[in-house]
């Protein structure tokens, strides 16, 4: 006998609203992002968000905890790729300079979430989650303080570049690359 399904069954609403926050935070903020905009952008009931998450905080944790691994996975994969020390330091230029990591949604997302981990203490464990997986990545190549320079490089670099009116150039950064890594 084959089970009939369940009326009004949504099976993926919960991944829905996580995707559908982090939309609502890039054009609206953290401060702008509620339960019934994250709702009415992921095309659910509004009480389908107290259903599936505790609160704001239970949201924004994951909804951030997803964007930090989603990020990660492809710095990982940038820098795992690499086999000679050269190969690791242009993937940390990729990382950088590329387009597969650094996109304006990106950008903006990393950047609410930076505001943010002093205004919402849990969120700073998604931060830190963040810059160890980073900083292991990077260790797999690197000395430790070689990690540490080229880690605060990662994330200053690609916000510098986010808002700066000259941003550095592939070449550019390249260059300092090759000065932290020598």
């Amino acid at each position: 006998m084959t089970e009939k399904p369940h009326r009004g069954r949504d099976p993926d609403r919960r991944e829905r609203i996580l995707l559908a926050t982090l939309e609502v935070i890039a054009t609206e903020g953290v401060a702008g992002t509620t339960h019934r905009r994250v709702a009415a952008e992921a095309g659910v009931p509004l009480g389908s968000m107290t259903y599936h998450f505790a609160g704001m905080e239970a949201l924004l944790l994951e909804a951030f905890t997803r964007l930090a691994e989603e990020m990660h996975a492809d710095y990982a994969a940038l820098l795992d790729a690499a086999h000679t020390p050269a190969e690791a330091a242009e993937a940390v230029v990729e990382c950088i300079s590329g387009d597969r990591i650094v996109t304006p949604r990106n950008m903006q997302l990393v950047c609410e979430l930076w505001a943010y981990t002093g205004r919402i203490p849990v969120l700073r464990t998604v931060m830190q989650g963040w810059l160890g997986q980073s900083r292991a990545a990077l260790g797999r190549h690197f000395d430790r303080h070689t990690v540490r320079a080229l880690d605060a490089i990662v994330e200053g670099l690609t916000l510098h570049n986010m808002v700066d009116d000259r941003p550095l150039s592939r070449e550019d950064v390249r260059a300092i690359v090759a000065k932290i890594v020598a």
